[in-house]
């Protein structure tokens, strides 16, 4: 009989030496909630462990990621006010541009990337202004996306990430923030985004759910695959520097065949759902927490370079040997 298996699996250090998928915490991109007020840091009750930051806490978070080893962030805002626009996501004293501006004096080598979109910013929860009859107008959308990305870039960002799933935005944003002069700022497209359940968490934190409707009619359906590379395809095709599959877990299938088929840097969004399902089957001790681990491994051998997680911190914490 032949044991080159089992052989080769004797112990750990052959197991490192063969091991063929590592992460570090270079890979790692740490989505962050900002909150208009003060001394405001906050748990949010469906994911544990995840916060709301006031703008003057951030130095405390920035403090964290550098012990962590964590040099990027996603940064998301919740407003002190909404209207049917959502004026507020482009406002040059925002939330989310405040704490771009603190983060570049508090971190000068911190990626900042800045997440474009309007369900946080509108009254109604859609990523998009309305018609009268409650559907979302594409074109007229795109212009309100490239003020949120050309004040972000004023504001500091590295990169914007356009997750509004409006037709054409890549290209929209692209030549506004040329035309603005900021052409060193990159854009990260939520290429593959799906209408997830697996998302809901994330609403509640960012007090964006609908308030009458859903997303599907410009969000992915979750039964699709070859859909999300004409998708990718699109994005490259208007001139997005970085591609994303969202969800990840649920859609390693994606992720894999978005790696195979693009010559091109592929991020992945662990989310909001598969976050708190993680850590909760964890502190009830249904899973190990090794399982954490795993989780990001198979999002990385699927095929993602970058992985956008809710526990980058703690990852990046036992990577550094911090924990």
């Amino acid at each position: 009989m032949f044991y080159r298996g089992r052989r080769l699996r004797k112990n750990e250090t052959v197991r490192r030496m063969l091991r063929e998928t590592a992460l570090t915490a270079d890979e790692l991109i740490l989505p962050v909630f900002v909150v208009e007020g003060e001394n405001i840091k906050r748990e949010i009750p469906s994911m544990k462990g995840v916060y709301h930051w006031s703008v003057d806490r951030l130095d405390e978070l920035a403090d964290e990621m550098a012990a962590a080893g964590i040099g990027a962030c996603l940064l998301f805002g919740i407003p002190a006010y909404k209207d049917e626009q959502g004026s507020a996501a482009w406002d040059e004293n925002g939330v989310v541009q405040r704490a771009m501006r603190r983060l570049r004096r508090l971190a000068p080598e911190l990626y900042i990337i800045g997440d474009v979109c309007l369900c946080e910013y509108t009254s109604h929860g859609h990523c998009g202004l309305l018609d009268g009859c409650g559907c979302v107008m594409n074109d007229a959308t795109l212009p309100l996306l490239a003020q949120v990305a050309v004040s972000y870039a004023r504001a500091g960002a590295d990169m914007v990430a356009p997750s509004d799933m409006m037709d054409g935005h890549i290209a929209a944003l692209r030549a506004a923030l040329d035309e603005a002069g900021h052409t060193g700022v990159a854009i990260m497209g939520y290429s593959a985004k799906f209408a997830s359940s697996l998302d809901w968490p994330f609403r509640d934190a960012a007090g964006s759910a609908p308030a009458f409707g859903d997303r599907r009619g410009y969000q992915m359906d979750y039964a699709n695959g070859r859909e999300a590379l004409r998708e990718v395809q699109a994005d490259l095709d208007e001139g997005a520097d970085v591609v994303m599959v969202k969800p990840a877990m649920a859609y390693l299938d994606v992720i894999h065949e978005v790696s195979r088929t693009f010559n091109a840097p592929l991020a992945a969004y662990q989310v909001s759902g598969e976050y708190s399902m993680l850590k909760a089957a964890v502190e009830q001790g249904i899973l190990r927490s090794e399982a954490i681990w795993e989780s990001l491994l198979a999002i990385k051998r699927a095929g993602a370079k970058l992985i956008i997680t809710y526990f980058a911190l703690d990852i990046g914490r036992m990577l550094n040997g911090a924990d």
